[in-house]
Order: C-alpha cells, then structure tokens, then sequence
C-alpha cells in the first residue's frame, strides 16, 4: 500500500529512465555443448544486421537468475519506419542471401530456448550511453497481476524516485508493447558486481526510510511487499557484458 501518487518526470540529473523508443528484445538460451556457436553466431549476426540498415543490439549475458544465457535489445525506434518499404527491402536482401539463410539455420540450431516481445524506453542514444563504461547488470522482469499493470508500472517509477532521492543512479523502464506475457523491466547498471553489492550499504536506515516515503511508499520495508502484491510472477538476473 502506497501513501500517494506522485507525477513522475523521467528525465532527471541520472538521465532519461523511459520513453517511446522502441525495443525488439529477445531471450536466448544456447543448446547444450553449443554455447560458444551461438556466441560467434551472434556476433556475425550483428554485423548483417548493420548491413541491413539496422542497429546491433545491446547485449547482456546471464550470470545468475533466469534460465536464458543472452538478452539481445535490439533497437527498432517505431514500427512505420522499422517496416517501411525501403528498409524492408534492403533487410531482405541481406538475410535472404545465402550467407542470411545460413546464419538463420545456425543461430536456430544452437538455440533450445527463444523469447520475444516488444518494448518501449529511453531513446537509444541514452541507452548506450547507460551502458557505457558498465560491466554488471540488474535485469528484473516483471507479469501483473490482472488489472494491476498501470499501478506496476507507477510501482517501477516510484522505486526510482526512492533511488533518486538517495542520489543513486535510476534503473531505465521498459514498457510492453506486444508479445510475451511481461509487462515491464527494468535494468540497473552498475561498473561491476562490487559496486551493486555495496550500493545498499552507503544509507542508513533512517535515510532510505525517508527517501522511500518521499518516494510514496510507507516505509523502505514496505518496497518489496508492495510490489509482490502486484505481481503474477517476475524474474530476476544478474548480467554481465557479453563480449
């Protein structure tokens, strides 16, 4: 239970936390004794997916958590202009190649698990920007309860007003758009898996419980209550860099 409702700006001191760009992400988890394949696979991919007018994704390798072994965020910016004509045309030329064809049939056979959905957040330059210089990653994937999305959503953004407070670095929003059956994520960043141990540390109780009702929340111990009530399930992982 929250003590208010807050209107949130996501742009602040740490940078922009969402926004409309839009994101193809994808979930893979290599076949087994094909990991290191689907490694060099997907490197080569990215490089026809930059042939073929597009971005090559960011990408995050499990460490522990969830059962998949790679996230890719692909950036797509809007739907008109990913599937416009020209930019269909020459996408097709390149994956449609025989080099195309048999990359696909590749990347399929070292794969035993894929998942895919489309999301919204920071523009992408504020993305990268986020992922510069950073080598350890909070990824937590969060499913509703039903007609309980918007109040997760708003959930996300206070935790977020309870880090700003406290002069910590925001996690950046994503937003479903379609596919899957997740509604939101979140992405903390952190320069290594020290940093993210010792960030809980730096505050006193006293002062996170402040920043937590600044933020709308009862109490700092009320967060993790309040957001299960929310949740249908949610899973959580800790990255790194995948290259």
């Amino acid at each position: 239970m929250v003590l208010a409702a807050f209107a949130f700006s996501p742009l602040n001191a740490f940078g922009q936390t969402e926004g409309d760009y839009l994101y193809n992400i994808t979930m893979l988890r290599a076949a087994p004794g094909h990991f290191t394949e689907l490694v060099s696979a997907l490197e080569e991919s990215f490089v026809l997916h930059e042939e073929a007018g597009d971005q090559a994704p960011f990408w995050i390798r499990h460490s522990q958590g969830d059962q998949w072994d790679f996230m890719l965020i692909y950036p797509m910016g809007d739907f008109l202009s990913y599937y416009s004509l020209d930019r269909i045309g020459q996408r097709t030329s390149v994956w449609e190649s025989s080099r195309g064809q048999m990359l696909v049939k590749r990347i399929s056979e070292f794969t035993s698990y894929r998942e895919e959905w489309f999301s919204r957040s920071s523009p992408v330059d504020e993305l990268a920007r986020r992922f510069e210089g950073m080598g350890f990653f909070h990824v937590e994937l969060f499913a509703g309860l039903p007609g309980k999305r918007d109040e997760l959503i708003e959930q996300r953004r206070m935790e977020n007003r309870y880090y700003e407070h406290l002069n910590r670095q925001q996690n950046v929003l994503f937003v479903r758009e379609t596919g899957s059956n997740w509604d939101a994520m979140t992405i903390g960043f952190h320069e290594s898996l020290q940093a993210f141990a010792a960030a809980g540390s730096l505050y006193s109780e006293a002062e996170q419980d402040e920043a937590a009702k600044v933020a709308g929340f009862e109490s700092v111990g009320a967060i993790g209550p309040y957001l299960r009530s929310l949740l249908s399930y949610h899973h959580d992982t800790l990255g790194v860099l995948a290259q």
